[in-house]
């Protein structure tokens, strides 16, 4: 089976980077998406918050990037142990 995803979308916020127990760092993220998709024949406007997290280096280049800039975001969604909603695990991160 398959988990990528592949998001263009604009760093929403982003709460300071820190350090997980075994010290490799971590940044927590919301990122915005919006665009148009064509479903059922159809255009329409697409809009979506998306929780996020990065760990190691992709963790510190995201905790330089200012809130607002855009980039798209590669990586797979996991739901956290205690959580109910699935999370995109960033792996890289590319410029529009």
């Amino acid at each position: 089976m398959e988990n990528r995803i592949v998001l263009s979308a604009c760093i929403a916020e982003a709460k300071p980077l820190r350090s997980t127990p075994a010290g490799i760092p971590a940044i927590d993220l919301q990122l915005e998406h919006r665009s148009q998709q064509r479903e059922a024949g159809q255009q329409r406007e697409v809009a979506a918050s998306i929780k996020a997290v990065a760990f190691g280096a992709v963790a510190e280049r995201l905790a330089r990037q200012p809130i607002g800039s855009d980039w798209t975001f590669t990586g797979f969604l996991a739901t956290p142990r205690n959580g109910r909603l699935a999370v995109l695990h960033i792996l890289d991160i590319q410029p529009i």
